[in-house]
């Protein structure tokens, strides 16, 4: 139901608003805020989807009451921008205040936020030196193609990875080397180098995708998942295997986090994404679907980004409400977070929770920047970020 709330002092009470009515507020003034109770109507309880049929369409909430936890629909789809900021009414019966519930209250999804972060998987501590941080390899693509696994390799130095080596193909070497200067750099010449590298019995987690380039990753991807690190994938090292997911997938193992946006993940999992296109599916089930199949944690990015482990509940990050972030819709935003999730496994960091608070930490880093974040700014602003978390 959404209510129409009468401005204050205005004559009458608050009066029940059909979906899609024009007109003002009470006594028939000017317009005043809407506060849906429950969740704003024609909004889909699991989904957020929008079911009233076409030409009519729900009003906008500037927030919503809900009642002892929240539910999927206030997070996802069009249900997020639709409800506003949501306010959870306590009423006695105190469930656990994260969860997202279904329509039947099943809490089969958890929402991420600050309180439930692992603090201390984020501080440091004295006599601690660099290698007590984990050391992360971030692979880059060749000559002009570096930028991205360049900002991935910050962001994975700036969440506090004690060493972070970028490593490109020798001819890449003197572009990379222009730019980069806490980030070390390797550049090694064949296949015998590289394993060489990756035997490093001090590495963490390694990171691989981002302007990779479809040919490098197909080589490459294979390699990396047979050392049986911590391994985030994303772009180009999910692309690469479009034409035939199933390759990728018999490679994969539960240490793996693949963090597609909706495209990358309509490549690997075209069925499961037409059913969520079609409203049988909501991102949430689609992302535990993908999950199960695949043997690897799943970080669907979006508004609302799901981290889905195998046989595990979902967990949510919603950049929505009084939390959205929509100046993350930013070329390279998702590097930053390949990177960020990267840093959180060298640290020792389980990756289903890698992934969960290295998606917190990039919506906490973009509203810090606020209007005109570019994505060089993200791993600027998470010394702040981290510090206002680890002082509360």
């Amino acid at each position: 139901a959404v209510v129409r709330v009468a401005p204050r002092g205005a004559p009458g009470v608050a009066r029940a608003r059909p979906p899609g009515a024009a007109g003002g507020g009470a006594g028939g003034g000017a317009r005043a805020p809407l506060v849906a109770v429950d969740l704003p109507s024609g909004v889909e309880t699991d989904s957020g989807r929008v079911l009233w049929p076409r030409g009519h369409a729900p009003v906008p909430a500037a927030r919503t009451l809900t009642f002892e936890a929240m539910k999927r629909g206030h997070v996802l789809g069009a249900g997020a921008e639709l409800s506003g900021p949501v306010e959870v009414i306590d009423l006695g019966l105190a469930p656990e205040r994260a969860a997202l519930r279904d329509a039947a209250g099943a809490d089969w999804a958890y929402l991420v936020t600050a309180a439930g972060l692992d603090t201390e998987g984020l501080s440091k501590r004295i006599g601690q030196h660099k290698y007590s941080h984990g050391a992360a390899l971030v692979f880059a693509g060749g000559p002009g193609r570096g930028g991205a696994a360049r900002l991935a390799a910050r962001a994975a130095l700036r969440v506090g990875a004690g060493l972070v080596t970028l490593v490109c193909p020798p001819e890449a070497l003197s572009e990379n080397a222009a730019r980069l200067d806490a980030v070390m750099l390797r550049a090694p010449r064949n296949e015998g180098g590289l394993r060489a590298l990756l035997a490093d019995a001090r590495l963490g987690a390694l990171a691989a995708g981002p302007g990779l380039g479809l040919v490098r990753a197909r080589r490459l991807v294979p390699l990396l998942l047979a050392r049986g690190l911590p391994l985030v994938l994303d772009a180009d090292a999910l692309s690469a295997f479009a034409a035939e997911p199933g390759r990728l997938f018999a490679r994969l193992h539960r240490n793996v986090v693949l963090t597609p946006h909706g495209g990358e993940f309509a490549r690997l999992f075209p069925d499961i994404a037409a059913r969520a296109g079609q409203g049988a599916l909501s991102a949430i089930e689609a992302a535990q679907e993908a999950a199960g199949r695949c043997g690897a944690v799943v970080l669907l990015k979006g508004a609302a980004s799901v981290i889905a482990a195998p046989g595990r509940p979902a967990q949510v990050v919603a950049l929505t409400g009084g939390d959205a972030a929509p100046w993350l819709a930013t070329a390279g935003s998702g590097d930053v977070l390949t990177g960020l999730v990267a840093g959180l496994m060298a640290r020792g960091m389980a990756p289903e929770a890698a992934a969960a608070t290295g998606a917190w930490l990039h919506g906490a880093a973009a509203r810090a920047v606020g209007p005109g974040l570019i994505a060089e700014d993200l791993p600027e602003a998470l010394p702040d970020v981290l510090a206002s978390l680890l002082s509360a």
